[in-house]
């Protein structure tokens, strides 16, 4: 009897090595299957489908939220939210800081499978980077819309959504098409920036140049340098190049700042009001959070939405 059971207890111990080569076949985070990402700091091997994802970009995640991808992660101390996307200042997702300072010991905590990175983030790159995989999926706003096309080509390779990401994009295109077409005939633009009580005006080509370059609007001025803050100009200025259109966005509304004058305040003075596009009603105030925040597809579409109605 001892013996048998000695004999038992001798093959068990034999078999354990096999049971424990079978526990190491079980996948893990690290077995994943990865991609390649290239991005506008270089090239990232990121894993496909992460779980655990913290997201800096708010243009991203503008976009990710379009595709319906699940985020972890934010940073939400500081950040005034467009309002489509006000969720994400709700406690189910993790506060990682802010735009500009992400909270390392928090992320280092909830360790993420992906960390997307860039926009006012793009400095901590590096630092981020020894926690997770870190992307940065910038988007090129002198090409906006090839840029665009690439990065949500890229989220619908990472989280199997390419299928909705081809979708968005080709109406998304669609409706530059039906816009431009009304634009045609429309006259000349002119986008604006009010921030605290000063104006600032962007021509083709540069942050907020969409209205020209993918719209098809006629600049009425084509200024000589092109700079992420615009170029400062005057209620003289404005009635000299006597634009058609107006389009404007209240930097101090889009940061949640309470500013001693509003935009339409700025704007509403005798010079403004002999240009075209007073006498024509056609000052058109942008969703400026989402503009000046975000500013992925669904900021771009709503923009167009505002400027259809115009339009009409």
């Amino acid at each position: 009897m001892f013996s048998h059971i000695k004999k038992r207890m001798l093959f068990l111990i034999a078999l354990l090595p096999i049971l424990a080569g079978c526990d190491n076949n079980t996948p893990t985070p690290n077995d994943r299957p990865t991609i390649t990402i290239e991005h506008q700091q270089g090239k990232t091997e990121v894993p496909l489908n992460p779980e655990k994802v913290a997201v800096f970009n708010i243009a991203t995640l503008d976009m990710m939220d379009a595709l319906q991808i699940p985020v972890a992660a934010v940073p939400q101390s500081t950040v005034h939210f467009p309002t489509f996307l006000s969720k994400y200042s709700g406690k189910e997702y993790t506060n990682v800081g802010t735009l500009f300072e992400p909270n390392y010991e928090v992320l280092s905590t909830i360790k993420p499978d992906l960390i997307i990175a860039g926009g006012r983030a793009n400095d901590a790159y590096k630092k981020l980077s020894t926690i997770a995989p870190t992307i940065s999926l910038e988007i090129d706003p002198t090409h906006y819309v090839e840029s665009l096309t690439t990065r949500m080509e890229q989220l619908g390779t990472i989280f199997n959504k390419k299928e909705e990401a081809d979708k968005l994009v080709a109406d998304f295109k669609q409706e530059i098409a039906n816009t431009r077409a009304k634009t045609a005939n429309a006259g000349t633009a002119l986008v604006l920036m009010v921030n605290g009580g000063k104006m600032s005006a962007y021509g083709p080509n540069s942050r907020f140049g969409f209205v020209y370059d993918e719209l098809g609007f006629k600049p009425a001025t084509i200024f000589a340098e092109v700079g992420p803050h615009g170029n400062a100009v005057t209620s003289e200025f404005i009635l000299t190049v006597n634009p058609d259109w107006i389009f404007v966005l209240d930097r101090d509304t889009a940061i949640g700042k309470k500013a001693s004058e509003s935009a339409k305040q700025v704007l509403d003075n005798e010079l403004v009001r002999k240009t075209e596009a007073w006498q024509n009603n056609h000052i058109i105030y942008l969703d400026s959070t989402a503009a000046y925040i975000a500013g992925g597809i669904q900021t771009y579409s709503r923009l167009m939405d505002q400027i259809n109605a115009a339009l009409k």
